[in-house]
Protein backbone atom coordinates (compact mmCIF):
# COMPACT_ATOMS: atom_id res chain seq x y z
CA UNK A 1 0.00 0.00 0.00
CA UNK A 2 1.24 3.45 -0.85
CA UNK A 3 0.28 7.04 -0.78
CA UNK A 4 1.35 9.57 -3.42
CA UNK A 5 4.78 11.17 -2.93
CA UNK A 6 7.23 13.05 -5.09
CA UNK A 7 8.43 9.70 -6.37
CA UNK A 8 6.13 6.74 -5.91
CA UNK A 9 7.35 3.77 -3.94
CA UNK A 10 5.35 1.07 -2.20
CA UNK A 11 7.14 -0.15 -0.21
CA UNK A 12 15.47 -13.16 -12.29
CA UNK A 13 12.38 -15.40 -12.46
CA UNK A 14 12.79 -18.45 -10.25
CA UNK A 15 11.02 -21.53 -11.48
CA UNK A 16 12.23 -23.60 -8.54
CA UNK A 17 11.57 -23.34 -4.84
CA UNK A 18 13.22 -20.63 -2.77
CA UNK A 19 13.59 -22.65 0.42
CA UNK A 20 16.07 -20.74 2.51
CA UNK A 21 18.40 -22.47 4.94
CA UNK A 22 17.59 -20.21 7.85
CA UNK A 23 18.99 -21.53 11.10
CA UNK A 24 16.53 -21.16 13.92
CA UNK A 25 13.93 -19.43 11.78
CA UNK A 26 11.15 -20.45 14.10
CA UNK A 27 12.98 -19.93 17.39
CA UNK A 28 12.24 -16.90 19.58
CA UNK A 29 14.49 -13.98 18.65
CA UNK A 30 15.49 -13.50 22.28
CA UNK A 31 17.25 -16.89 22.18
CA UNK A 32 19.70 -15.70 19.52
CA UNK A 33 22.01 -12.99 20.86
CA UNK A 34 24.96 -11.57 18.93
CA UNK A 35 28.42 -12.84 19.78
CA UNK A 36 31.38 -10.53 20.38
CA UNK A 37 32.60 -10.82 16.79
CA UNK A 38 29.22 -9.78 15.42
CA UNK A 39 28.23 -6.94 17.73
CA UNK A 40 29.63 -4.16 15.55
CA UNK A 41 27.99 -3.05 12.31
CA UNK A 42 29.58 0.36 11.70
CA UNK A 43 28.36 0.81 8.11
CA UNK A 44 24.76 -0.02 9.00
CA UNK A 45 24.90 2.22 12.06
CA UNK A 46 26.25 5.10 9.98
CA UNK A 47 23.57 4.64 7.32
CA UNK A 48 20.86 4.58 9.99
CA UNK A 49 22.11 7.81 11.57
CA UNK A 50 22.29 9.35 8.10
CA UNK A 51 18.51 8.92 7.80
CA UNK A 52 17.87 11.09 10.84
CA UNK A 53 20.87 13.37 10.28
CA UNK A 54 21.50 14.28 6.66
CA UNK A 55 17.97 13.36 5.57
CA UNK A 56 16.30 14.82 8.66
CA UNK A 57 13.77 12.04 9.19
CA UNK A 58 12.29 12.00 12.68
CA UNK A 59 13.30 8.49 13.74
CA UNK A 60 14.66 5.25 12.34
CA UNK A 61 15.17 1.75 13.68
CA UNK A 62 16.53 -1.50 12.29
CA UNK A 63 16.81 -5.11 13.38
CA UNK A 64 19.21 -7.53 11.69
CA UNK A 65 19.38 -11.22 12.47
CA UNK A 66 20.73 -14.39 10.97
CA UNK A 67 22.49 -17.69 11.57
CA UNK A 68 25.98 -16.20 11.75
CA UNK A 69 25.47 -13.42 14.30
CA UNK A 70 22.12 -13.82 15.98
CA UNK A 71 20.21 -10.61 16.54
CA UNK A 72 21.49 -7.03 16.28
CA UNK A 73 19.50 -3.81 16.38
CA UNK A 74 19.94 -0.05 16.50
CA UNK A 75 17.81 3.09 16.56
CA UNK A 76 18.36 6.75 15.79
CA UNK A 77 16.38 9.94 16.20
CA UNK A 78 13.13 10.44 18.05
CA UNK A 79 9.95 8.46 18.54
CA UNK A 80 8.03 11.55 19.63
CA UNK A 81 8.77 15.13 18.59
CA UNK A 82 6.68 16.59 21.40
CA UNK A 83 8.46 14.81 24.25
CA UNK A 84 11.80 14.15 22.58
CA UNK A 85 11.55 10.44 23.47
CA UNK A 86 14.23 8.48 21.59
CA UNK A 87 13.35 5.93 18.92
CA UNK A 88 13.36 2.26 19.97
CA UNK A 89 13.59 -0.96 18.00
CA UNK A 90 11.04 -3.01 19.94
CA UNK A 91 7.88 -0.94 19.56
CA UNK A 92 4.82 -1.59 17.42
CA UNK A 93 4.51 0.07 14.03
CA UNK A 94 2.14 0.04 11.07
CA UNK A 95 3.61 -2.24 8.38
CA UNK A 96 1.38 -1.22 5.47
CA UNK A 97 1.84 -3.30 2.35
CA UNK A 98 3.82 -6.03 4.06
CA UNK A 99 0.29 -7.14 4.98
CA UNK A 100 0.05 -8.32 1.37
CA UNK A 101 2.55 -11.10 2.08
CA UNK A 102 0.29 -12.35 4.90
CA UNK A 103 -2.81 -12.26 2.69
CA UNK A 104 -1.05 -13.99 -0.20
CA UNK A 105 0.18 -16.71 2.17
CA UNK A 106 -3.38 -17.41 3.33
CA UNK A 107 -4.61 -17.57 -0.28
CA UNK A 108 -1.86 -20.03 -1.21
CA UNK A 109 -2.62 -22.17 1.83
CA UNK A 110 -6.23 -22.36 0.64
CA UNK A 111 -4.98 -23.35 -2.82
CA UNK A 112 -2.97 -26.17 -1.23
CA UNK A 113 -6.10 -27.29 0.63
CA UNK A 114 -8.13 -27.41 -2.58
CA UNK A 115 -10.44 -24.58 -1.55
CA UNK A 116 -9.16 -22.16 -4.18
CA UNK A 117 -7.85 -22.44 -7.74
CA UNK A 118 -5.06 -19.97 -8.42
CA UNK A 119 -5.81 -19.61 -12.13
CA UNK A 120 -9.59 -19.49 -11.77
CA UNK A 121 -11.36 -16.28 -12.71
CA UNK A 122 -12.30 -14.18 -9.71
CA UNK A 123 -15.86 -14.20 -11.07
CA UNK A 124 -16.04 -17.75 -9.76
CA UNK A 125 -15.69 -16.52 -6.17
CA UNK A 126 -17.06 -12.99 -6.43
CA UNK A 127 -19.77 -13.16 -9.11
CA UNK A 128 -20.63 -9.78 -10.56
CA UNK A 129 -18.27 -7.90 -8.26
CA UNK A 130 -15.97 -6.63 -11.03
CA UNK A 131 -18.05 -5.38 -13.94
CA UNK A 132 -18.30 -2.10 -15.84
CA UNK A 133 -16.08 0.74 -17.05
CA UNK A 134 -14.10 -1.80 -19.08
CA UNK A 135 -13.36 -4.11 -16.14
CA UNK A 136 -14.48 -7.75 -16.13
CA UNK A 137 -13.89 -10.26 -13.34
CA UNK A 138 -14.27 -13.10 -15.85
CA UNK A 139 -10.91 -12.06 -17.36
CA UNK A 140 -8.99 -11.67 -14.11
CA UNK A 141 -7.58 -14.62 -12.16
CA UNK A 142 -6.72 -14.99 -8.49
CA UNK A 143 -3.07 -15.13 -9.54
CA UNK A 144 -3.49 -11.80 -11.34
CA UNK A 145 -4.67 -10.21 -8.10
CA UNK A 146 -1.71 -11.47 -6.10
CA UNK A 147 0.95 -10.40 -8.62
CA UNK A 148 -0.71 -7.09 -9.70
CA UNK A 149 -1.39 -8.10 -13.31
CA UNK A 150 -5.17 -7.70 -13.03
CA UNK A 151 -5.30 -4.39 -14.87
CA UNK A 152 -7.26 -2.84 -11.99
CA UNK A 153 -6.53 0.69 -10.73
CA UNK A 154 -5.57 1.40 -7.12
CA UNK A 155 -8.25 2.95 -4.91
CA UNK A 156 -5.45 4.51 -2.82
CA UNK A 157 -4.77 6.87 -5.73
CA UNK A 158 -8.34 8.19 -5.49
CA UNK A 159 -8.03 9.30 -1.86
CA UNK A 160 -7.51 13.00 -1.07
CA UNK A 161 -4.05 12.99 0.48
CA UNK A 162 -3.98 16.76 0.86
CA UNK A 163 -7.01 16.65 3.17
CA UNK A 164 -6.52 13.47 5.18
CA UNK A 165 -8.36 14.86 8.20
CA UNK A 166 -11.58 14.58 6.20
CA UNK A 167 -11.36 10.79 6.11
CA UNK A 168 -8.53 9.44 8.32
CA UNK A 169 -10.93 8.40 11.11
CA UNK A 170 -13.69 6.89 8.99
CA UNK A 171 -14.41 3.28 8.12
CA UNK A 172 -14.16 2.18 4.49
CA UNK A 173 -16.03 -0.99 3.54
CA UNK A 174 -14.33 -3.18 0.90
CA UNK A 175 -17.20 -2.54 -1.52
CA UNK A 176 -16.57 1.21 -1.26
CA UNK A 177 -12.85 0.80 -1.95
CA UNK A 178 -13.55 -1.38 -4.97
CA UNK A 179 -16.05 1.16 -6.34
CA UNK A 180 -13.45 3.92 -5.94
CA UNK A 181 -10.98 1.87 -7.97
CA UNK A 182 -13.39 0.93 -10.74
CA UNK A 183 -14.37 4.57 -11.24
CA UNK A 184 -10.81 5.32 -12.38
CA UNK A 185 -9.49 4.83 -15.93
CA UNK A 186 -7.54 1.63 -16.61
CA UNK A 187 -3.78 1.65 -15.99
CA UNK A 188 -1.68 1.92 -19.12
CA UNK A 189 0.91 -0.68 -18.07
CA UNK A 190 0.40 -4.44 -17.88
CA UNK A 191 1.85 -4.50 -14.33
CA UNK A 192 0.24 -2.00 -11.97
CA UNK A 193 0.63 -2.05 -8.20
CA UNK A 194 -2.87 -1.86 -6.72
CA UNK A 195 -3.98 -2.42 -3.14
CA UNK A 196 -7.46 -3.00 -4.58
CA UNK A 197 -6.18 -6.38 -5.79
CA UNK A 198 -5.64 -7.44 -2.19
CA UNK A 199 -8.95 -6.06 -0.98
CA UNK A 200 -10.49 -8.46 -3.51
CA UNK A 201 -8.21 -11.30 -2.42
CA UNK A 202 -9.39 -10.76 1.15
CA UNK A 203 -13.02 -10.99 0.02
CA UNK A 204 -12.25 -14.23 -1.80
CA UNK A 205 -10.77 -15.69 1.39
CA UNK A 206 -13.93 -14.68 3.25
CA UNK A 207 -16.11 -16.21 0.55
CA UNK A 208 -14.44 -19.63 0.63
CA UNK A 209 -13.77 -19.89 4.38
CA UNK A 210 -16.72 -18.02 5.84
CA UNK A 211 -14.25 -16.00 7.95
CA UNK A 212 -12.88 -12.49 7.62
CA UNK A 213 -9.32 -12.28 6.30
CA UNK A 214 -8.19 -10.89 9.67
CA UNK A 215 -9.35 -14.08 11.39
CA UNK A 216 -7.62 -16.31 8.85
CA UNK A 217 -4.34 -14.39 9.11
CA UNK A 218 -4.49 -14.62 12.89
CA UNK A 219 -5.39 -18.32 12.92
CA UNK A 220 -2.99 -19.46 10.20
CA UNK A 221 0.04 -17.19 10.67
CA UNK A 222 0.10 -14.92 13.72
CA UNK A 223 -0.88 -17.63 16.20
CA UNK A 224 1.28 -20.51 14.93
CA UNK A 225 4.38 -18.31 14.62
CA UNK A 226 3.86 -16.69 18.01
CA UNK A 227 3.87 -13.16 16.62
CA UNK A 228 2.76 -11.63 19.90
CA UNK A 229 3.08 -8.02 18.76
CA UNK A 230 1.32 -8.44 15.41
CA UNK A 231 -2.41 -7.82 15.16
CA UNK A 232 -5.22 -6.60 12.94
CA UNK A 233 -6.42 -3.21 14.24
CA UNK A 234 -9.95 -3.32 12.85
CA UNK A 235 -11.59 0.09 13.14
CA UNK A 236 -9.37 1.25 15.97
CA UNK A 237 -7.35 4.30 14.91
CA UNK A 238 -4.81 3.81 17.70
CA UNK A 239 -1.82 1.49 17.97
CA UNK A 240 -1.95 -0.67 21.07
CA UNK A 241 1.03 -0.77 23.42
CA UNK A 242 4.31 1.07 23.05
CA UNK A 243 4.82 2.71 19.66
CA UNK A 244 6.51 5.72 18.08
CA UNK A 245 4.45 8.62 16.83
CA UNK A 246 4.09 8.70 13.04
CA UNK A 247 4.63 11.89 11.03
CA UNK A 248 3.77 12.87 7.48
CA UNK A 249 3.79 15.79 5.10
CA UNK A 250 0.19 16.97 4.71
CA UNK A 251 -0.83 19.66 2.24
CA UNK A 252 1.29 22.80 2.56
CA UNK A 253 2.34 21.97 6.13
CA UNK A 254 5.82 20.69 6.80
CA UNK A 255 5.08 17.81 9.17
CA UNK A 256 2.12 16.54 11.18
CA UNK A 257 1.44 13.80 13.69
CA UNK A 258 -0.78 11.26 11.89
CA UNK A 259 -0.31 8.33 14.28
CA UNK A 260 -4.06 7.89 14.71
CA UNK A 261 -5.46 6.54 11.45
CA UNK A 262 -8.14 4.08 10.39
CA UNK A 263 -6.41 1.41 8.34
CA UNK A 264 -9.71 0.20 6.85
CA UNK A 265 -8.63 2.00 3.68
CA UNK A 266 -5.83 -0.59 3.34
CA UNK A 267 -7.64 -3.68 4.60
CA UNK A 268 -6.16 -6.96 3.38
CA UNK A 269 -3.52 -4.96 1.53
CA UNK A 270 -2.20 -2.83 4.35
CA UNK A 271 -3.86 -2.94 7.78
CA UNK A 272 -1.52 -4.91 10.05
CA UNK A 273 0.40 -3.61 13.06
CA UNK A 274 3.63 -5.42 13.96
CA UNK A 275 7.23 -5.01 15.13
CA UNK A 276 10.58 -5.34 13.42
CA UNK A 277 11.26 -8.60 15.30
CA UNK A 278 7.90 -10.11 14.33
CA UNK A 279 8.43 -9.14 10.70
CA UNK A 280 11.84 -10.77 10.62
CA UNK A 281 10.35 -13.89 12.14
CA UNK A 282 7.46 -13.98 9.65
CA UNK A 283 9.59 -13.62 6.52
CA UNK A 284 12.15 -16.13 7.81
CA UNK A 285 9.37 -18.66 8.43
CA UNK A 286 7.72 -17.96 5.08
CA UNK A 287 10.87 -18.29 2.97
CA UNK A 288 12.08 -21.13 5.19
CA UNK A 289 9.10 -23.30 4.22
CA UNK A 290 7.16 -23.23 7.50
CA UNK A 291 3.99 -21.68 6.07
CA UNK A 292 3.81 -23.03 2.51
CA UNK A 293 4.66 -26.35 0.90
CA UNK A 294 7.38 -26.37 -1.80
CA UNK A 295 4.93 -26.20 -4.71
CA UNK A 296 3.11 -23.17 -3.31
CA UNK A 297 6.37 -21.46 -2.31
CA UNK A 298 7.57 -21.91 -5.90
CA UNK A 299 4.35 -20.23 -7.11
CA UNK A 300 4.87 -17.36 -4.69
CA UNK A 301 8.48 -16.74 -5.76
CA UNK A 302 7.83 -16.91 -9.51
CA UNK A 303 8.20 -13.22 -10.35
CA UNK A 304 7.31 -10.75 -13.09
CA UNK A 305 8.91 -7.38 -13.96
CA UNK A 306 7.51 -4.32 -12.20
CA UNK A 307 7.18 -0.59 -12.76
CA UNK A 308 10.10 1.11 -10.93
CA UNK A 309 7.98 4.23 -10.41
CA UNK A 310 5.56 2.21 -8.31
CA UNK A 311 8.19 0.06 -6.56
CA UNK A 312 11.94 0.55 -7.00
CA UNK A 313 14.51 -0.25 -9.71
CA UNK A 314 15.17 -3.94 -10.48
CA UNK A 315 12.36 -5.16 -8.21
CA UNK A 316 10.33 -8.16 -9.42
CA UNK A 317 6.98 -9.16 -7.97
CA UNK A 318 5.80 -12.66 -7.13
CA UNK A 319 2.60 -13.46 -5.25
CA UNK A 320 2.68 -10.99 -2.38
CA UNK A 321 6.48 -10.91 -2.24
CA UNK A 322 9.23 -8.91 -3.95
CA UNK A 323 12.71 -9.94 -5.06
CA UNK A 324 15.45 -7.31 -5.25
CA UNK A 325 19.11 -7.75 -6.21
CA UNK A 326 21.71 -6.65 -3.67
CA UNK A 327 24.40 -4.96 -5.73
CA UNK A 328 26.70 -4.73 -2.70
CA UNK A 329 26.44 -8.51 -2.29
CA UNK A 330 27.31 -9.28 -5.90
CA UNK A 331 23.71 -9.22 -7.12
CA UNK A 332 22.32 -11.84 -4.74
CA UNK A 333 18.58 -11.49 -4.15
CA UNK A 334 16.69 -10.63 -1.03
CA UNK A 335 13.01 -11.48 -0.67
CA UNK A 336 10.51 -9.43 1.27
CA UNK A 337 8.18 -6.48 0.97
CA UNK A 338 7.83 -2.89 2.07
CA UNK A 339 5.04 -0.78 3.46
CA UNK A 340 3.97 2.85 3.23
CA UNK A 341 1.24 4.23 5.47
CA UNK A 342 0.69 7.70 6.91
CA UNK A 343 3.48 8.11 9.45
CA UNK A 344 5.46 4.92 8.80
CA UNK A 345 7.73 3.53 6.09
CA UNK A 346 9.00 -0.03 6.38
CA UNK A 347 11.32 -2.10 4.23
CA UNK A 348 12.85 -5.51 4.79
CA UNK A 349 13.53 -9.03 3.67
CA UNK A 350 15.63 -12.19 3.80
CA UNK A 351 18.67 -13.31 1.81
CA UNK A 352 19.36 -16.85 0.62
CA UNK A 353 22.02 -17.15 3.31
CA UNK A 354 19.45 -16.51 6.01
CA UNK A 355 20.29 -12.96 7.01
CA UNK A 356 17.16 -10.88 7.50
CA UNK A 357 16.62 -7.22 8.24
CA UNK A 358 13.67 -4.93 8.87
CA UNK A 359 13.85 -1.14 8.78
CA UNK A 360 11.29 1.49 9.82
CA UNK A 361 11.15 5.28 9.80
CA UNK A 362 8.32 7.17 11.49
CA UNK A 363 8.29 9.96 8.94
CA UNK A 364 7.71 10.62 5.25
CA UNK A 365 10.83 10.97 3.10
CA UNK A 366 10.56 14.32 1.36
CA UNK A 367 12.90 13.63 -1.56
CA UNK A 368 14.01 10.91 -3.92
CA UNK A 369 17.40 10.97 -2.19
CA UNK A 370 15.71 10.19 1.13
CA UNK A 371 13.86 7.28 -0.44
CA UNK A 372 17.11 5.97 -1.83
CA UNK A 373 18.74 6.31 1.58
CA UNK A 374 16.16 3.89 3.01
CA UNK A 375 17.11 1.32 0.40
CA UNK A 376 20.80 1.95 0.96
CA UNK A 377 20.42 1.37 4.69
CA UNK A 378 18.62 -1.93 4.20
CA UNK A 379 21.09 -3.13 1.57
CA UNK A 380 23.98 -2.24 3.86
CA UNK A 381 22.42 -4.22 6.70
CA UNK A 382 21.96 -7.26 4.47
CA UNK A 383 25.43 -7.07 2.95
CA UNK A 384 27.79 -5.74 5.62
CA UNK A 385 30.57 -8.17 6.44
CA UNK A 386 29.93 -10.43 9.43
Amino acid sequence: MRRPTRRRHTFGVLAGVVLLTIAGAGAPAAARQPGPACSDRPATTAALHDLTGAHRLVGAAIEVSGPECGRWSAASGRADLRTGRPMRVDERIRIGSSTKAFTATVVLQLVAEGQLVLDAAIERYLPGRIRGNGYDGRRITVRDLLRHTSGLPDHVDALDWDRVDRWRYRHFAPAELIAMALAQPPPTASWHYSTTNYVLAGLIVEQVTGHDISMEITRRIIGPLGLRDTYWPGDSVRIRGDHPRGYALVGAERRRDVTEFSMSYGGAGGALVSTLADQNRFFAALLGGRLLDPVRLAEMTHTVPTDPDRLWPDARYGLGIISTPLVDCGGALYWGHGGTTPGFRTLGGVTAGGRRAQLVVNDEPASYESWQALSTTLHTALCEAR
